[in-house]
């Protein structure tokens, strides 16, 4: 302990020296020391220094008060570890998409933390963590083969569209028969799915432009074929 953080703690009434010598430096006696260790513990259980006085003061032989409290800061911390642990996911996806150790293009990092919070906007934090667990459960190596099938399919729907092939036309359904299972995969199962695909596509409305961006793609070509498939889809 250092001679502030004992004046402080005098400051502020949660220890105080119970003697004085002569000369008047503070004296701390072995209750002094006592109440000091029991700050020091709960302080490092995260609480507040009024916290602490709170408990100290009038909780501390009261068991249920003290649960109580405990209860509570276990709880922020929890909401904090979940926090650290999206942050940590963010900041490992971050450096995956940067590719070679000289770091992410500025303009690459900036666009992708824009989508990120375009992400969150649309997908409540239970939808993105379900998300998050199909996506593991794929594994590396499956999301890296849906990757490489979703260009496929990609390509085959522009040039389908291209092509002139109406929405109504088998090859047209068939594509997006293919395309909607493919994104199932990434997708919780039942309802949840339902809400959020109906929520990715909501903010593919909004957001093609900036979404389409970071596509290899023209953000037209890519535009015209997600209207076409939605035409393929309501066609049956």
């Amino acid at each position: 302990m250092t001679v502030r953080a004992l004046h402080h703690y005098d400051e502020i009434g949660l220890l105080s020296a119970s003697e004085r010598t002569p000369a008047g430096h503070r004296r701390y006696t072995e209750r002094d020391l006592r109440r000091l260790y029991r700050v020091r513990a709960l302080r490092a259980l995260g609480l507040s220094l009024e916290e602490i006085a709170g408990v100290l003061d009038g909780a501390a032989d009261d068991p249920e008060s003290m649960r109580e409290l405990l209860t509570a800061q276990l709880r922020r911390l929890d909401e904090h570890a979940e926090l650290i642990g999206m942050l940590r996911r963010r900041i490992r996806g971050l450096l995956r998409q940067a590719g070679d150790s000289s770091g992410p293009d500025p303009d690459r990092l900036m666009t992708t933390l824009e989508l990120m919070s375009v992400f969150e906007t649309y997908f409540t934090e239970e939808q993105r963590e379900r998300l998050a667990e199909r996506r593991n459960a794929l594994g590396g190596e499956g999301v890296e083969a849906a990757k490489h099938e979703w260009a496929g399919l990609v390509e085959e729907g522009l040039r389908l569209v291209e092509s002139g092939v109406p929405a109504e036309d088998e090859r047209a359904r068939d594509l997006v028969r293919r395309w909607d299972a493919l994104a199932g995969g990434f997708h919780p199962d039942g309802a949840d799915g339902e809400r959020t695909r109906a929520a990715a596509r909501r903010m593919w409305q909004d957001n093609s432009a900036e979404i389409g961006g970071s596509l290899p793609w023209p953000v037209e070509r890519m535009a015209g074929l997600v209207a076409y498939l939605e035409q393929a889809r309501q066609a049956g």
